[in-house]
């Protein structure tokens, strides 16, 4: 191993220089502190320059000349692509893509590590699949059908990386050179004190806790691709715990360099402050086959997380590059609406019109999106008004959306008339001031309506306005803005919304809450900024009161715009809505079905969400099948209960709902909830243990996440069999039914059905296996719900004994008063089952089709199953004991038989 590299006398961008040696303040000389406070000076001078284009805010209430950006970019102002070095953002696409999944592994120390944690918050936002696992534990799966499940590997800490057990170090590398699967690594610093060391395995040094200023990003680098290099970020670097890079073999190549800082407590002996030192490192795998990224410090840098995607799109060969166009939508809610005083002028119309002229050159198709809610036209001071008349004069100039008459938030509305009423006034305004609303496009005011479901308003705005796109910022969830996501209901597609950091009380850039540094810092690489760089679509929501006043909204888009030019290479468009609506569901065809969220657990949901609903008439357990195991049965005797109350019976499907398992779920929250009695009058409760019962959810692959995301508190209770008799009762079930297939085909063709028979049969052996595969079902319910939220019953004690099963349900549910079964269940012997007993002397039984004589199962069918579930059972058993359930009769009986 060479020993340490030398101190390089060049500062070249291309050379990786080593850090000098560090000594006390103590042996600074005069010079060196004269030095300092001459810096000092230039810095503070500095400081005052950069903020002199804002010494010029006015206070609430005046007029004077609002604020103007003073952004450029170094060199060339305007500029989309680095032209100016010749070099165009990369693509990283490669056949070596194909050989991996596009997924991301994270390895952290704990699932609590900011790094970790901040990790995977970017990995969400760009909407790149991830799983993230402890570093002191096995590696998971790596490979799948001779496909790389991971297509790059993330790392929080080097050392957990270089401290791996010999095992699990030689099987990721092995995985990462057979797949071309790179990895990126951080390179934290110590808490104890500045270091020097070798990376143990490595040709490579770091040095550790140094303070850092003056970042720049190597131009030659072949990852960058939504980085644009060709700017230096001046001024200090945030922390105080940076990690530079020192080596001497060519695998090793910059990414990105920074300068020493001076401080009070170090100063540097042998080399000036503006020597380069790489803080972003590639390893080009030239020893040892592994390209890989380290990296000097997290995110508390902006430039980071774009090297960071940037370093996921390279290493994963472009199979997670993101694109680089970018869809800006800038919607202006509130026109005419607003109190005296922060309204528009004509001045500050005309100053819209200038920098959408202007940006037109630059953002092909760029307009103002104008929300208007007519009846507070001229409802403003004498200036006001004539800065409504001003925006009617340009009219054909802007982009137009419904934003209600009065500026109601929909959801007050409980007369559909009443709702329709409103907004045909402001159609009717449209109409007669010639206003061009043409995009099929509105904005609830307060986002009422949209999320959670409005029927009303989504009805009204078809008939009225036929409207065909909206967007929200409050599905799923206000916070955190990563997770928005967008959604179709009744044919209405739903975009999601994003903020800016200006509000309808953001009027003056001294006034900005927290400080105008925030509102900078917003722009200079922070959230708004971050904002455009993840989200290939967005849509802004933005006031009339922004553009008054300070004109605070064209200060903060035409900075953030220029910021966007000088530091990525993005290129910005402009869509209308419907168009926009397009191109995302194209680009996230998942998300067009919505998500049910119970509103009563966030508290923006509940403040939107129509007062005479209520999360009371949402049942508080499920029964969730699987069918044929008795849950009909279970279903009458629930229902025999004086304080529960079951689902109300559906004409297609009887007595099951089944909302969550197939297109019922699309018809929204308040379809499901008439199923259930309304509360009691005036109190908006519900006295009753209300329940529901669909025997398909048991086996429905998205049925747990969409039950949990709206019922998250709700108990579950399953049915048991043994699913060779399940099999065989559905096989039988659809004979009586005059299925075609099932009429057609033995049972033991059905169950022994090849993939490449014909689809019917395919179907019909899928719902008489597929359901037996307990084990593998109640997992994928126990990742959303707790194993105390579920009951497993034993479907042979529910026919022999129902009085212990019932028993069992009571104290599960904490239900009172106690109901004594065993004086209202009756064995019928004509039927073969427990029936309820009713005036005194007689029963009632279940319908026909229950209890259904049949006959027995071929003996060949029978071995074929009894050997199919073998591995299911075995599974079904390991996970009651390791859950600390009891287990059933039958599944004891039917391990035993196989034995």
């Amino acid at each position: 191993m060479p020993g340490k590299p030398r101190l390089s006398s060049t500062s070249s961008l291309l050379c990786l220089t080593t850090l000098p040696r560090i000594c006390p303040v103590k042996k600074f000389k005069l010079t060196r502190l004269i030095l300092g406070g001459s810096l000092l000076l230039g810095a503070v001078l500095l400081w005052l320059s950069y903020n002199a284009p804002f010494s010029n805010s006015k206070s609430a209430g005046e007029r004077n000349s609002p604020p103007v950006p003073h952004l450029e970019c170094q060199g060339r102002a305007q500029s989309i692509y680095r032209d100016d070095i010749g070099i165009p953002p990369r693509d990283h696409d490669s056949d070596a893509k194909m050989r991996i999944n596009n997924h991301v592994l994270v390895l952290v120390e704990t699932q609590y590590s900011r790094l970790g944690q901040e990790i995977v918050a970017i990995l969400e936002a760009a909407r790149i699949k991830f799983r993230v696992e402890p570093t002191g534990k096995s590696l998971p799966y790596l490979t799948h059908m001779d496909k790389g499940k991971f297509g790059v590997i993330v790392f929080e800490n080097l050392e957990a990386y270089t401290n791996m057990d010999k095992w699990n170090r030689q099987l990721l590398d092995k995985y990462c050179k057979e797949y071309h699967v790179g990895m990126i690594i951080f390179a934290p610093s110590k808490e104890d004190g500045i270091l020097s060391s070798q990376v143990e395995g490595f040709q490579l040094y770091i040095h550790t806790n140094l303070v850092l200023k003056d970042y720049k990003i190597n131009p030659h680098s072949n990852i960058l691709r939504l980085t644009r290099a060709g700017e230096t970020w001046q001024g200090d670097l945030p922390d105080e715990d940076w990690t530079v890079f020192i080596a001497n073999h060519s695998t090793y190549q910059p990414l990105a360099y920074a300068s020493i800082r001076m401080t009070d407590h170090y100063s540097y002996d042998s080399v000036g402050e503006d020597v380069k030192q790489v803080v972003v490192l590639q390893d080009l795998g030239l020893c040892d086959g592994i390209q890989r990224v380290f990296f000097g410090n997290g995110f508390k840098f902006w430039l980071h997380r774009l090297l960071f995607l940037d370093s996921l799109s390279y290493l994963s060969h472009g199979k997670l590059s993101l694109p680089l166009e970018r869809y800006i939508l800038l919607d202006v809610d509130d026109i005419f609406v607003g109190r005296n005083g922060i309204r528009m002028h004509a001045d500050d119309v005309e100053a819209m019109v200038l920098f959408q002229e202007r940006w037109q050159k630059q953002i092909p198709n760029f307009h103002f999106n104008l929300g208007f809610s007519a009846k507070y036209f001229h409802h403003g001071t004498p200036e006001e008004d004539l800065g409504d008349d001003r925006l009617l004069e340009h009219k054909s100039k802007f982009w137009w959306f419904d934003h209600m008459w009065q500026h109601t938030q929909p959801h007050k509305y409980s007369n559909q008339s009443h709702l329709e009423a409103d907004m045909a006034k402001n159609c009717k305004f449209a109409q007669e001031r010639g206003i061009p609303v043409e995009w099929n496009y509105a904005i609830a005011p307060h986002h009422s309506g949209v999320y959670p479901i409005h029927e009303q308003l989504y009805e009204a705005w078809k008939k009225i306005w036929n409207i065909k796109v909206t967007s929200t910022e409050e599905y799923p969830h206000l916070k955190p803005a990563r997770h928005r996501r967008g959604f179709i209901h009744r044919g209405i597609k739903v975009l999601p919304r994003q903020t800016c950091g200006l509000f309808t009380h953001t009027l003056f850039l001294n006034q900005y809450p927290g400080g105008r540094q925030r509102l900078e810092n917003s722009i200079r690489g922070g959230d708004l900024f971050q904002t455009i760089v993840i989200n290939p679509i967005n849509i802004f929501m933005t006031h009339m009161s922004n553009y008054g006043s300070d004109r605070l909204a064209l200060y903060t888009f035409e900075s953030v715009f220029k910021f966007v030019q000088c530091w990525t290479n993005l290129k910005l468009l402009s869509a209308p809505p419907t168009v926009l609506a397009e191109k995302y569901f194209s680009m996230y065809p998942e998300e067009a079905d919505p998500f049910w969220q119970n509103p009563c657990e966030d508290p923006r949901h509940r403040e939107i969400w129509f007062k005479n609903k209520t999360c009371d008439r949402l049942p508080r357990f499920l029964v969730i099948g699987p069918q044929k195991t008795g849950t009909t049965a279970l279903y009458s005797f629930l229902s025999m209960h004086p304080a529960i109350t079951s689902n109300a019976w559906s004409p297609e499907t009887f007595e099951e709902v089944q909302f969550f398992s197939g297109n019922n779920y699309y018809k929204g929250l308040d379809w499901y909830m008439q199923f259930f009695p309304p509360p009691v009058p005036g109190t908006n409760i519900s006295q009753n243990y209300l329940f529901e019962k669909s025997a398909s959810y048991f086996d429905k692959e998205r049925v747990p996440m969409r039950a949990h995301a709206l019922l998250p508190k709700s108990k579950l209770i399953c049915i048991l069999i043994s699913p060779v008799k399940r099999a065989y009762s559905w096989y039988q079930h659809m004979r009586a039914h005059n299925d075609s297939t099932a009429l057609r085909y033995s049972f033991y063709e059905v169950v022994t059905a090849k993939d490449d028979a014909p689809k019917a049969l395919r179907d019909q052996r899928n719902r008489c296996l597929v359901p037996g595969m307990y084990a593998q079902h109640i997992d994928r319910w126990l990742q959303y719900y707790n194993v105390n939220q579920l009951l497993i019953l034993d479907g042979e004690l529910l026919k022999t004994n129902p009085v212990i099963i019932m028993h069992k349900v009571q104290r599960f549910l904490h239900i009172e008063p106690y109901f004594d079964y065993s004086m209202h269940l009756r064995y019928d012997s004509k039927k073969g089952f427990y029936c309820q007993v009713v005036n005194g002397d007689h029963t009632k039984c279940l319908g026909r089709s229950k209890g259904r004589k049949y006959p027995p199962m071929d003996s060949e069918s029978e071995k074929f199953l009894q050997q199919y579930y073998k591995r299911h059972n075995v599974a079904l058993s390991k996970m009651l004991h390791r859950l600390g359930l009891e287990t059933p009769s039958w599944l004891e009986e039917d391990l035993r038989n196989f034995e």
